[in-house]
């Protein structure tokens, strides 16, 4: 399914320069030992495949098919182990190689219907410009074994929408020096020379292109069934910049096949085009059989020999007339579907699963800093606080000595105190942390009281491209609660905002009870958001205060000054930024102090009507009359009962984009391109 699918007006060329790789590995519910060695080689082919090209990026794709009757949403688990395995397939294989010389690497984990994995590959395919798709010979073993069971990328394998080789088993790339290239000349000829050509240039190898015609006896005399010199095959390899490496042979022999599969026995690699005339006999054919007879009779004799060449199979991506109807289509699909309620559901079960992370995937925060560092990214930390004398310096000491000290994941923390009557600030200054009184920050725009009002100032004050914000009563702060955080945001460019979601056992009197916690979130927020917002119905914990965002999408937001602010953020970012740019992470517990029944009273009374503000402007709920903002609070007490008028309202702070001082202080960066 492509949401929010933005694609350049023209499809990526051929040119070294703007090569993307993408490797698709298939489900793996538990990967075993093998399994894992035989992901490690296909990765490791597939960095030396994008590098002999001069790649500029190679994705790793992780799909996790779900089977027909079950929610899209029960792939959350599977997905998070998909990430984990991955990153760490990426960790092991990477450890040998110099990093500034490698592509750009991302880890990508798709969740979706088993019956429409095709699809999602071309979406991914589609979205991301690939320009060359690599594909295990696992994806293909009913095949290789010569059933007729018919693997399930028969699109792909008919018109993939981008240039596509695979790797057969026990290929080595990194070791492979003598390189065959079996061709007749055409586009797929023209493929597995190129890959061959930066693989051979890597290695300091050599490729042998050979040609075999059939040789026709008349008699006493015979004559080969065609002009060399006349054919495509003369013509290969003339402009490729490594024309010194290619030698060519040409044998006369009866059988083809046979005279391809004896002289792959003196290489290391055999690089084949696939079928190029697809008729409806040849397709079916492919389809049957993705490697051809003559890959299939060279896999065949690897059984039997000491040398085994390992084997390649190419086929050359659509025409570009072809590729941008499949785009149209797709656009087409997403539009005509996306105003039902099938459509929404769908949707949100699928960002569920994609977008709902867990702390742990992230806990290699040496990765997370080298990350940053090839992103050029900053991470800045806010500790809101109002009177936290109890918890400040345990909060402080859990982020400040393991985050921006050993690994420096962090550039600044900065304590935004609301007016603290106790030693808040003294504690924070002690501890080496700056400190800025909220009311003080831009005293031109005025002084408001809140939560809200406290995060829409340090914004201003903050410097850091991400900013991420964690609340300062928890009573077991730890290191995930930040890298939980922002590691979504390093390791996914999709993602705007990250909220995270936790276990709140609540405190009563001296007994810890493991749930009760986020009373409003389940009987105010959640089922106001499935009434009216539904697209943010799979977010857990709406209210957490601990997340993080971009700079460049915080500063576009308008900020509620009180309790709605968090409420305020999700609507309004999936309105200008689209549910896929919102992720979630489980920090596992959070411990904090627990607010009475008449305070939780209170913020859900403000957070109605941030929700009811947001319907007003969105036409979607129309009242007669303004909506009331005093509220009749019970007062329970030994002198009496009697009713107390409070006046509750949620003001709404603009974009901080739009704030002067914030444009000067930023204009450096707001007036790059």
């Amino acid at each position: 399914m492509i949401s929010n699918l933005q694609i350049n007006a023209s499809k990526n060329e051929s040119s070294s320069e703007k090569y993307h790789v993408l490797l698709a590995l298939e489900e793996r519910v538990e990967a075993s030992k093998a399994e894992r060695e035989q992901m490690k080689r296909l990765f490791r082919a597939s960095l030396e495949i994008a590098a002999g090209l001069k790649a500029s990026a190679i994705t790793l794709l992780g799909l996790v098919p779900i089977p027909e009757g079950q929610s899209l949403s029960e792939g959350a688990l599977p997905a998070q182990y998909q990430r984990t395995l991955l990153n760490e397939v990426v960790g092991e294989v990477t450890a040998g190689y110099n990093l500034n010389e490698l592509p750009e690497l991302r880890t990508v984990v798709r969740v979706c219907a088993a019956n429409t994995l095709t699809q999602e590959l071309n979406d991914v395919i589609l979205e991301r410009q690939v320009t060359l798709l690599l594909l295990g010979s696992r994806w293909f073993e009913s095949d290789i074994a010569g059933t007729t069971a018919r693997s399930p990328l028969e699109d792909i394998l008919r018109r993939p929408l981008c240039d596509l080789a695979i790797i057969g088993p026990g290929v080595d790339v990194s070791s492979s020096r003598n390189m065959l290239l079996a061709a007749r000349g055409g586009p797929f000829a023209e493929l597995a020379l190129r890959l061959a050509s930066g693989i051979a240039e890597r290695n300091d190898g050599n490729i042998t292109l050979l040609h075999v015609s059939r040789f026709i006896q008349e008699g006493d005399e015979g004559y080969l069934d065609e002009e060399l010199e006349e054919s495509a095959y003369a013509v290969l390899g003339r402009g490729n910049r490594n024309y010194n490496r290619i030698k060519r042979k040409q044998v006369a022999s009866q059988n083809v096949q046979e005279a391809i599969v004896q002289e792959a026995k003196n290489h290391d690699l055999i690089l084949l085009g696939a079928t190029a005339n697809l008729t409806p006999a040849r397709t079916e054919a492919i389809l049957q059989n993705p490697f051809g007879p003559v890959a299939r009779a060279v896999l065949a004799q690897n059984e039997h020999e000491a040398r085994k060449p390992g084997v390649i199979v190419v086929r050359a991506g659509a025409p570009q007339d072809f590729y941008f109807a499949r785009l149209q289509r797709r656009k087409q699909q997403f539009q005509a579907r996306s105003a039902s309620d099938e459509f929404v559901s769908e949707l949100v079960d699928k960002w569920f699963a994609e977008n709902t992370f867990d702390a742990d995937e992230f806990a290699d925060v040496e990765r997370l800093v080298a990350a940053k560092k090839a992103q050029g990214l900053t991470i800045s930390l806010g500790l809101p606080a109002l009177n936290e004398e109890a918890t400040i310096g345990d909060v402080i000491h859990a982020i400040k000595d393991e985050l921006l000290v050993r690994h420096k994941l962090l550039d600044e923390i900065v304590l935004i105190d609301s007016d603290s009557t106790d030693r808040t600030r003294e504690i924070a200054a002690e501890l080496g942390i700056p400190v800025y009184i909220h009311q003080q920050i831009l005293p031109t725009q005025g002084i408001r009281r809140g939560k809200g009002e406290a995060l829409w100032k340090s914004l201003y004050q903050l410097k850091g491209d991400i900013i991420a914000w964690v609340d300062t009563d928890v009573t077991n702060m730890h290191p995930r609660f930040i890298y939980g955080l922002v590691g979504p945001l390093l390791k996914e460019a999709r993602l705007q905002y990250v909220k995270g979601y936790y276990r709140r056992p609540i405190q009563v009197g001296d007994i810890i009870h493991e749930t009760g916690g986020g009373r409003v979130t389940e009987l105010t927020v959640r089922p106001l958001f499935n009434l009216f917002f539904p697209e943010l119905s799979g977010i857990i914990q709406p209210l957490s205060g601990e997340y993080a965002g971009r700079r460049t999408c915080l500063e576009q937001l308008p900020f509620f000054t009180g309790y709605g602010v968090e409420t305020g953020h999700l609507v309004d970012i999936l309105d200008r930024f689209g549910l896929a740019t919102i992720g979630q992470v489980n920090l596992k517990e959070r411990r904090h102090r627990n607010q009475d029944l008449g305070a939780l009273s209170q913020m859900a009374f403000a957070i109605t009507q941030v929700i009811v503000n947001r319907l007003e402007e969105r036409d979607k709920l129309q009242l007669t009359n303004d909506v009331n903002r005093t509220m009749k609070l019970i007062n329970l007490s030994p002198q009496g009962l009697r009713l107390d008028l409070r006046h509750i309202e949620d003001r709404e702070r603009p974009p901080m984009l739009e704030v002067p001082e914030y444009r000067l202080k930023h204009r450096e960066r707001l007036s790059r391109p």
